[in-house]
């Protein structure tokens, strides 16, 4: 877990996504590389929408291709906007997996051969599930899979319980598993010796997939708005918005 908390991280302007020295020698890395011929893609994804902002461009590159898809989402993210009357954990069961439907038709993935499995697990809560957790995602794994999911030392419990839990399942079944940061992407900078740069390597996008994944980004309404009446800032901020526009995704290897 990072030292500094996330919402120092936005306030400033140098975080690591657009300061750390780092990302301009990182390795580059194919989708040919990290999807071999026929392989199953599976794609983990805490909450809603998450699954399109740690990798909405190898989603869609991946749409213009043959590769089996999996979408596992662990939760509903209902709990986004804790005390909001506009946005309670009701409407936001049922909303935000529609909004995650048409994010990822914007990006083009073919939806009508999506094999698309919602987990029922307590959003806000995965740190406590770890074990279940883990036992369903590699009930839906085989050897052979490659696995994308957020990075178990992200700074969001949620994201690093399904980082690890994820990790587990894959060992299990013999699957490849690359993980991927969010929210530490906006750590201070002073924290960017945190980040396991030795292990991170570079997806580059054409503008076609960087003009895709903004456009699904903006499908989730919920997360854009917050809730003003109780002083609920957007979970997704401009800057995390800024930060979508770079023309390329990272990921984490494994050791």
């Amino acid at each position: 877990m990072k030292t500094a908390s996330l919402s120092e991280g936005r306030r400033g302007p140098a975080q690591i996504w657009n300061s750390a020295p780092q990302l301009a020698q990182m390795p580059v890395i194919t989708l040919a590389s990290l999807v071999p011929p026929s392989a199953r893609v599976v794609v983990i994804a805490p909450h809603p929408g998450d699954e399109v902002l740690i990798c909405g461009g190898l989603l869609q590159m991946l749409s213009t291709r043959q590769h089996p898809l999996k979408l596992i989402s662990i939760t509903d993210g209902s709990a986004s906007h804790p005390g909001s009357r506009v946005w309670s954990a009701g409407r936001l069961s049922v909303i935000r997996p529609q909004e995650s439907a048409e994010a990822l038709r914007r990006l083009g993935v073919p939806l009508h051969s999506l094999k698309w499995l919602r987990g029922g697990f307590c959003d806000n809560a995965l740190a406590n599930q770890e074990q279940p957790m883990s036992q369903f995602i590699a009930r839906y794994l085989m050897p052979g899979d490659v696995v994308f999911t957020t990075w178990r030392h992200d700074g969001d419990d949620d994201h690093e319980a399904v980082g690890r839990a994820s990790a587990n399942a894959c060992n299990q079944v013999g699957a490849q598993l690359y993980e991927l940061p969010m929210w530490a992407w906006h750590w201070p900078m002073r924290e960017g010796s945190l980040m396991p740069w030795q292990r991170a390597r570079k997806l580059c996008l054409d503008t076609w997939s960087v003009a895709h994944k903004l456009h699904a980004v903006h499908a989730y309404a919920s997360q854009l708005t917050g809730d003003p009446a109780i002083g609920l800032a957007p979970i997704l901020a401009r800057v995390l918005l800024e930060r979508m526009r770079e023309p390329y995704e990272v990921l984490f290897i494994q050791p």
